[in-house]
């Protein structure tokens, strides 16, 4: 890096983090409403007769048609920044698109037609985040990026949350829709209006190279979000087949509540010392949290117990996320951050196919039965979670560091 670039890059007007992090708490919102509950029940709506391998074609199917998504925007989106755009077009485009697919999705009548609306609702939230991953990197100082991670960390968690609490209580599907379209096109609205009046930082077109680090990053966070949708896509069958609670979309809604609150207190712990400590100890410390709690959950039969676990689990989880965002914006090239990110972001959409692809083949292989399944589920969730824990010790001590100790 030059003198000259440095200088260029002190003296940027900086965006601020949190206006810069609104959009995503409307992307959250959405999948903590689908993800979490309303994928299981509309499943379990419209095929009852094995709701679970259901759920799973489900997933798979929306889950494969986002990792493409992501990858075509982000190149493309590359390009236009390389020469002097920028990205608001394919936020913009993406939000107001998935809004239409999201009524699609609440009104399907069929499990084919849902299906097909699942896949819409995929492609349309992709085409705006492939590009808004790089917003970081493209408004933040790299010395500033641990703060801004916890924004989006704290804002990841508030919309899963937001998702969770519409499709808990609202329960009109049209009126479900309603709420998260709204939402979904307030934060788009906020986001774009903050980066409107901000000069995006100097970037030079650069060539996708997979370092090794980055390759390490990668394999860890892939392995991480592997136990991660597992624990959320089998939460609803764990309340209804092994806590054995009254209602169970109602309570799942609940749990995946308390746990992206709690998400935030925990990004915020983590953001800060994101800027000061070894990012991979921060991951560790909080998946840590996370393995403990998915233990804990295999004894548990009280619903009370239950969401007090899933409050550890979420601080556990947050404080992983402020790292995660931390280490990706310092790792990955800046000068092709979306494809970057879109390829990055394939450890977020690749388990949302291989979790259920993987657990539904170990039940069918097992035989388990009801009762069994969700804790056979939450045993591979540990081991996943565990696996990437361990794997992230691979990157070296020196990227792991944020600028302030190198």
């Amino acid at each position: 890096m030059s003198i000259r670039w440095m200088i260029i890059n002190m003296r940027l007007p900086e965006a601020k983090a949190a206006p810069l992090a609104v959009f995503w708490f409307g992307l959250q919102a959405v999948w903590g409403a689908l993800l979490g509950v309303s994928l299981q029940a509309r499943s379990s709506q419209l095929h009852a007769v094995d709701s679970v391998l259901a759920y799973g074609i489900l997933a798979v199917s929306g889950a494969s048609a986002a990792a493409l998504t992501q990858i075509v925007t982000g190149i493309v989106s590359d390009r236009l920044r390389s020469r002097g755009g920028d990205r608001r077009v394919f936020f913009l485009t993406g939000a107001i698109a998935a809004s239409g697919c999201l009524f699609w999705f609440y009104s399907a009548s069929t499990f084919e037609v849902l299906i097909a609306a699942t896949i819409g609702v995929q492609i349309a939230m992709n085409v705006a985040i492939g590009p808004y991953q790089a917003i970081i990197p493209d408004y933040v100082a790299r010395n500033r990026a641990g703060i801004a991670s916890a924004w989006m960390g704290a804002t990841q968690s508030l919309g899963n949350a937001a998702g969770a609490i519409t499709v808990t209580l609202v329960r009109p599907p049209g009126a479900v829709a309603a709420v998260l379209s709204i939402l979904l096109i307030a934060s788009v609205l906020w986001t774009v209006g903050h980066i409107r009046s901000r000069e995006m930082r100097p970037v030079c077109a650069a060539k996708i190279e997979l370092l090794p680090s980055a390759a390490d990053l990668f394999i860890s966070r892939a392995l991480l979000y592997v136990g991660f949708y597992i624990i959320l896509g089998y939460m609803l069958f764990y309340l209804r087949d092994v806590v054995h609670a009254v209602d169970p979309a109602r309570g799942s809604g609940i749990v995946i509540l308390i746990f992206t609150v709690s998400g935030a207190l925990g990004a915020a712990l983590g953001g800060w010392r994101a800027d000061r400590f070894d990012r991979r100890l921060i991951v560790n410390t909080g998946n840590a949290l996370v393995v403990l709690s998915v233990v804990a959950f295999a004894f548990a039969r009280n619903p009370i117990a239950v969401d007090g676990i899933a409050a550890v689990a979420g601080v556990g989880w947050g404080i992983f996320l402020a790292a995660d965002w931390a280490l990706g914006c310092a790792i990955l090239p800046a000068g092709a951050m979306a494809t970057a990110m879109a390829l990055w972001n394939l450890a977020v959409a690749g388990p949302q196919v291989i979790a259920p692809a993987l657990t539904s083949a170990a039940l069918l292989a097992l035989h388990s039965n009801r009762a069994v399944a969700p804790l056979v589920a939450f045993a591979m969730a540990a081991c996943a979670l565990a696996a990437g824990s361990l794997w992230i010790w691979r990157i070296p001590r020196l990227v792991a560091q944020p600028d302030s100790l190198t």
